[in-house]
């Protein structure tokens, strides 16, 4: 038997461990989680730099910028045509399957652009094409791996776990963009190799998630009304459809990423590494964001907190817009990222909190859907604005857009200003400790 010092030790030492990656398969899904993201965040940053780089070789700069936003219409268009399709798959099939043949999905992407950057034979159409089909991969993964996290954990640990699989996803995006960089500054082959073992990893993980018990199947057999009920209960749930509703519309028109290539080489001249630090600075926001809700949990005013800090995301892309300072373009990008964290933390536990397991795969793929029309969508506006009145004026008029957003919301939606807590209405404010599913 252990002395007791070494017993209280040892009790100590588990107890600063936090409770999600006490259970072995979510440590499974959270590598994964993070591999997957570090290879996807290295392919992206890179894909949208080989596009404005051969754009601007017989481009002027706005018709570049337009480039860049036909990347993201084509990564968006997937999902857009896949959502009910993607949810109802994500309620009827083994989740841990859907993210597996996704994963391998964006492995073979990887292993085909690099061997066109191998043969140096790489063109838009082969840029698009992967981009297209990534978008078709993040279309099944979304919703998949979001519904099966409260698969894995009990649920009073949830917010908890949704805060640890956001620094995996924040963490992956902080090194992708700077791994990619790097690595295609060396060689261009480098970080589709590197991504392509990522990918890899991430698939070991999840054939390492052992078998997860889940809801019933939905009372309806018809598989159109089985798709549609999920937009149902978005719309009909005004909690939820506003808080993603909010980030949709924020994030649409506050978008200052898609422009990042451009800041990087015409406004700030910092080349491709530069552009990976700027790509990574918002996420190093987030992570810290992250990491801090992981260690103690928002529990009081988080529709009007969740209100705030999107106000502070649309402010931190105006700054971003003006500067003509690396590192205060970086402060600025550090920010925007963890005011976005703080609206993702709060709209991912509404979701999953408010939403029962049967729906979770339709709920998150129309969450996946406004979270991708927020981001690919919107650099596909980014772009379409840059190329109308410039990529500086864009972003900058992108931000206000934002402001404006949080205004009208607040008015709109009451129910995100008079949100107190994660807990649903007909749930105890503590509720009984439940099994790992």
């Amino acid at each position: 038997m252990l002395p007791l010092r070494r017993r209280v030790v040892r009790a100590a030492a588990v107890s600063i461990v936090p409770e999600p990656f006490r259970i072995p398969a979510f440590r499974a899904y959270w590598l994964a989680r993070l591999t997957s993201t570090i290879a996807q965040m290295a392919m992206i940053i890179v894909i949208g730099w080989q596009v404005y780089d051969l754009a601007r070789e017989t481009m002027d700069l706005k018709a570049a910028a337009l480039r860049l936003g036909i990347i993201g219409l084509v990564q968006f268009a997937p999902l857009f045509i896949l959502t009910l399709i993607t949810g109802w798959t994500a309620d009827r099939v083994d989740r841990r399957w859907i993210a597996r043949a996704a994963v391998a999905l964006e492995l073979a992407c990887a292993l085909a652009l690099g061997w066109f950057a191998w043969r140096g034979t790489t063109t838009f159409a082969a840029l698009y094409t992967v981009a297209a089909l990534l978008g078709v991969a993040r279309a099944f993964a979304g919703p998949a791996l979001g519904a099966l996290a409260p698969n894995l954990v009990p649920r009073k640990v949830l917010p908890n776990a949704i805060a640890l699989s956001s620094i995996a996803w924040q963490s992956g995006a902080i090194a992708g963009p700077a791994l990619g960089g790097y690595l295609y500054a060396w060689a261009p082959v480098a970080p589709y190799a590197a991504s392509a073992l990522l990918f890899s990893a991430a698939l070991v993980g999840l054939f390492a998630i052992g078998p997860v018990a889940r809801a019933d199947t939905m009372a309806t057999r018809n598989p159109w009304a089985q798709m549609v009920e999920g937009l149902r209960y978005v719309r009909r749930n005004r909690l939820v459809l506003g808080a993603i509703s909010l980030d949709l519309f924020a994030v649409l028109l506050g978008g200052a990423t898609a422009m990042l290539p451009v800041f990087a080489r015409d406004v700030l001249n910092a080349g491709p590494q530069g552009l990976g630090h700027l790509r990574a600075a918002p996420a190093i926001g987030a992570t810290l964001t992250a990491a801090f809700f992981a260690v103690r949990p928002l529990k009081s005013y988080v529709g009007i907190k969740m209100l705030l800090a999107v106000g502070v995301f649309g402010l931190a892309t105006i700054v971003f817009g003006l500067s003509r300072s690396m590192p205060l373009s970086l402060a600025c990008l550090a920010l925007l990222g963890a005011a976005d964290m703080f609206s993702v933390y709060v709209r991912q536990s509404l979701i999953q909190l408010y939403t029962p397991d049967a729906m979770r795969g339709r709920v998150g793929a129309v969450s996946s859907l406004f979270i991708s029309a927020s981001n690919e969508l919107g650099e596909a506006e980014s772009g379409f604005l840059g190329a109308l009145i410039g990529p500086i004026a864009a972003v900058i008029a992108g931000g206000v857009g934002a402001i404006l957003v949080v205004i009208f919301w607040a008015w709109r939606f009451p129910e995100l200003r008079l949100a107190r807590s994660f807990d649903p209405p007909d749930v105890p404010a503590t509720p009984p400790q439940e099994s790992s599913l």
